[in-house]
This record gives structure tokens, sequence and C-alpha cells, in this order.
């Protein structure tokens, strides 16, 4: 899978070739470009937002460097083209298993006051949103993006280590333990140290089960 991040902050992106994530770049998985965006405007002091029409505080990214800059990376329009904005259909687990549809992804980073909407009827397919409040910029979401999409692309994780996570069956993932077998006085549930594997996996149900009853029942409707 490929993924453009159109951005004008590229530096935020460090985070994004460590870990597993640049495990898998190394690895041929997955290849992540951070674009700035500043390197397709027109303006001569390379400025890519302005005052928005009609008045108000702050401002607004301009179309003219968006546009080019998807056009170029997307001439024939075949990858899905995503604008981070708080605007947008909530991201849930459901979204990441559709994207992964896609061999390519182009995700807008917004900032300031948002972007032109000119930008957004043009060039962009849908918008998506991390969550019912609103951060500096759109960097953060982009992130969270590229690592939810990133982590299903065959090769990038263990498929043993995606079966029982979170949200997996609309189920939040049950409690996790390791060494030592007693800390502070709480012991590892003997349970878990029986070596009895059926009895393990329905101990880890149940507590997938109560966990998601009480943190967050709407996942059982």
């Amino acid at each position: 899978m490929k993924i453009d991040i159109l951005t004008l902050f590229p530096d935020m992106f460090s985070a994004v070739k460590e870990s597993i994530l640049g495990r898998a770049q190394k690895a041929g998985k997955i290849e992540i470009n951070v674009i700035n965006l500043r390197d397709y405007t027109e303006d001569k002091h390379l400025k890519c937002d302005d005052y928005p029409f009609g008045g108000g505080a702050g401002m607004v990214m301009m179309p003219q460097p968006i546009g080019s800059a998807i056009e170029a990376l997307d001439p024939e329009h075949k990858a899905r083209r995503i604008y981070m904005s708080p605007k947008g259909e909530t991201f849930r687990q459901q979204k990441v298993f559709q994207l992964l549809q896609y061999e390519h992804l182009i995700l807008l980073c917004g900032h300031y006051e948002g972007v032109d909407q000119r930008a957004i009827d043009l060039f962009i397919d849908e918008e998506i949103s991390i969550g019912d409040y609103v951060l500096t910029g759109g960097e953060l979401p982009a992130m969270v993006v590229v690592d939810c999409v990133s982590r299903y692309v065959d090769g990038v994780i263990s498929p043993s280590s995606l079966v029982d996570e979170s949200f997996s069956e609309n189920l939040l993932e049950y409690p996790q333990y390791t060494r030592p077998q007693e800390y502070r006085g709480i012991p590892v549930p003997e349970i878990l140290r029986s070596g009895d594997h059926g009895k393990i996996d329905a101990w880890r149900r149940e507590q997938a089960i109560e966990i998601t009853k009480k943190r967050r029942p709407d996942l059982l409707k």
C-alpha cells in the first residue's frame, strides 16, 4: 500500500519512521510519503494560506497548492483522497477495513481555520474525523489513520497478533499479564498459569464481554 500525506508541517511525521511502521517501510510492505504543500504553491513567497472571504478569525488553506499536489500525485484519480476534518465521518474499525481495499491513499492535513471548500469539492473523496474534538491540525489524525490501516497490510504484523484485539468481534480486548507472577500483592490470575488453553480462551472471552459491557455497551447492540 502507498500512502501520501499532504501537509504544511512535514517534520511532524518523523514518527512514521519508527517502530513497526518504520520496519514495514524498510521491508517494502508499505510506502509512506510526506509531501510539503509549499512545494506545489505558485506563490513566490511559498504562501499556502490566506484570509477568509466574509471575514473571521484565522487563515484558510488555499485550493491551488492542494489541487496541484493531488493532481501531480494522482493524475488518473485512482487513489482514495481523504481530508482529515472534524466535520468528517468518525473513524472506526470498519472504516479501516474499507480503506484497505485501496492500493493508494492520499491524506490531506488541514490547518489553521481549515481548507478552501473548492479544494474539497474538486479533489477530495471523503472527510474523516478521529473524534468529537478539535486539534490544531490534521497531522495527528492522519498519523492515526496511517497507523491503523498499515498494521492490517499483509506482512506488517503477525496475523496471530490481530485476532483477539479490541474491536475484533465488536469486543474490547481482555486483560493482559506478564512477569512477575505477583506484583505488589496482585497475582496473575491462576487460570492463565494453568496451561489449559480451552479454559484460558473461555476466561479471556468472558473478560472481553464484561469489559465491553461496562465501557462500550454500544458495541454489543
